[in-house]
């Protein structure tokens, strides 16, 4: 059995939060003020993800912020950064518009803004 202490980052109040986990297990959370809190930490220690916000390429030589349109699993940053990298994005191209699609378990990168 292994304690974990850490701070919720669902909401603004940030509460302090000790979870006891047996392997991939939650035995425990103590310290949250709401479920959010609950689930936020419980999915922390098993299997952590992010969203991944980065930039590409474009063909015309500008640099496109982009996003994953749903969190991937944090162990998988670095590979998906791998692919992203390799990748030139066709001008032009709209916010929200798929720039590359299907990069982990139907994950897409999105554009997070307008380039002519």
């Amino acid at each position: 059995m292994k304690k974990v202490n850490l701070t919720c980052i669902e909401c603004p109040i940030g509460c302090d939060i000790t979870v006891e986990i047996d392997g991939e297990k939650v035995l425990s959370v103590q310290g949250n003020a709401c479920q959010r809190g609950k689930l936020y930490v419980s999915n922390e220690v098993v299997c952590p993800v992010r969203v991944l916000t980065t930039t590409v390429k474009t063909q015309n030589g500008k640099m496109l912020p982009v996003k994953s349109n749903k969190p991937i699993k944090k162990a998988d940053i670095f590979v998906a950064m791998e692919k992203i990298n390799g990748v030139v994005a066709k001008t032009p191209i709209k916010i929200g518009e798929r720039v590359i699609a299907d990069i982990f378990d139907g994950v897409d990168i999105i554009a997070c803004a307008d380039v002519e």
